[in-house]
């Protein structure tokens, strides 16, 4: 054996003496561990009130203050430990990850409309989809696509922009009003690409609530279809409906059809199974070759919209690091354990058992904001559920997805409401105002528990 220098056993003091400091922190009381969220909701709901306006508070704002409310509330830990935390949870690979996606989105939109991509994809919907059935047609063509790729973010970014062009067409043509506003158009878009992302084999959210149950994805799927298709059959219903009510169709300009080749590419790669960042890559060289081949781009115009792009979604960036350091100093001080723990304490019948899995993983997406995360971290404690209660993993399955997509839907710093947010350069709130399809599903799942429906699996 060699002898271990003197720099070494010191540097190993410290690391033990650290843990020692974490192992000998004083516990935490559950709600308090929860309450940097309520901090978050009621500074961001009560300067909304005050202001008069729901749209003027920036989220990031409210996000700051939360933060540094979770910071100072930590018992027996320095501030280099808190600190420490917070980071761990802003710079988590998922975080990152999400921000990588986030920067080549900013800069795939903007250089496809610096070519003329989203005025060309909308004329082409303009002239497709009869008036009455635009609204209706564009939810199915995000239900569709959402469920090919399996990525409600992968289908936002593709469609939001597009959305949002349909809608400035339609203010320009003096069809002002809620129902041709760039929010409700953009929101028809998130409730599809929730549908599809909620039933897709593909979906992260579905490989992870059926590994957990250990359920096949053909069982869960006809599980979870008897569940959300009467809801999206409704929704479906309902912007037809609302379609109707506008008399103005703008007509539609020239297509040219180069110009479609960035989004097809992007949506075919995806359903292909390509990674997202590998997709929005090889959508960003595309937008540079037909713009600067068709003289509709220089190199420094180029640069100038990645540029743009990338600045558009900084808020975005911002609130997401935030949010990620937040939570996880709620989930170090035991604030997710409470909740596990209060859920299951008195369960009684197969019905409190459904239902107690599904308050589980909506409380754990709302501390997590990750769809994906939240299944995995409850779903061992919803499979002993399962277990003890006899229930049917393939409903467990259904009700972990949904019920993490219903939330993940209607939360103002989810990342498929913030991307949508930046694409269309509007607020997170104001899409969730708009928001049916979420709302709609939750409604028939939360009746599917209490009716005990549906009784027999095929």
């Amino acid at each position: 054996m060699g002898i271990i220098p003197d720099r070494y056993i010191s540097e190993l003091s410290k690391s033990l003496k650290g843990r020692h400091k974490d192992l000998e922190a004083r516990p935490m009381s559950g709600w308090l561990a929860l309450s940097p969220l309520v901090v978050f909701l009621c500074v961001y709901l009560v300067s909304s009130i005050i202001a008069n306006d729901f749209y003027k508070i920036p989220i990031s704002a409210a996000f700051l203050i939360a933060s540094i409310y979770a910071i100072a509330i930590c018992r027996g830990r320095t501030m280099e430990q808190r600190i420490s935390i917070f980071s761990e949870g802003a710079g988590n690979r998922n975080v990152l990850l999400m921000i990588w996606i986030f920067v080549l989105a900013g800069a795939f939109a903007a250089t496809a409309k610096e070519i003329g991509a989203i005025d060309t994809t909308v004329n082409l919907a303009l002239r497709i989809l009869p008036g009455r059935l635009l609204y209706a047609g564009l939810f199915l063509a995000s239900c569709f696509i959402s469920m090919s790729i399996g990525t409600s973010v992968g289908t936002i970014v593709a469609l939001v922009p597009v959305a949002a062009g349909i809608a400035e067409e339609l203010a320009l043509g003096g069809a002002a009003g809620t129902f041709t506003s760039t929010p409700f158009i953009t929101a028809i878009i998130v409730g599809g690409a929730f549908f599809g992302d909620n039933l897709s084999f593909i979906s992260d959210t579905t490989i992870a609530a059926t590994r957990t149950q250990e359920c096949s994805m053909a069982d869960k799927f006809k599980a979870n279809i008897r569940i959300v298709a009467p809801a999206a059959f409704i929704v479906a219903i309902l912007y037809v409906f609302f379609g109707s009510a506008v008399t103005f169709t703008p007509e539609a300009g020239p297509i040219e059809w180069v110009k479609l080749i960035p989004y097809i590419l992007v949506i075919a790669l995806a359903i292909s199974g390509m990674d997202v960042v590998a997709v929005l890559t090889i959508g960003l060289g595309v937008n540079a070759v037909i713009g600067l081949c068709g003289g509709s781009l220089t190199w420094t115009s180029f640069l100038e919209s990645i540029g743009s792009g990338i600045s558009g979604m900084g808020d975005l960036i911002i609130v997401t690091m935030l949010a990620g350091g937040m939570l996880e100093l709620i989930k170090v001080n035991g604030g997710l354990d409470f909740i596990v723990k209060g859920l299951t304490r008195r369960i009684r019948g197969k019905r409190g058992a459904e239902l107690s899995i599904a308050a589980l993983v909506s409380l754990a997406n709302l501390c997590t904001a990750n769809n994906t995360i939240a299944i995995i971290t409850t779903g061992r404690i919803a499979k002993d559920i399962t277990q003890q209660f006899g229930l049917d993993p393939r409903k467990t399955a259904s009700i972990l997805d949904t019920f993490s997509c219903l939330i993940q839907g209607i939360i103002p710093y989810g990342a498929q409401l913030l991307m949508a947010a930046g694409l269309a350069g509007i607020s997170t709130i104001s899409i969730i105002s708009h928001l049916y399809y979420p709302f709609i599903m939750g409604a028939f799942a939360l009746g599917a528990i209490l009716l005990r429906l549906p009784r027999k699996y095929s």
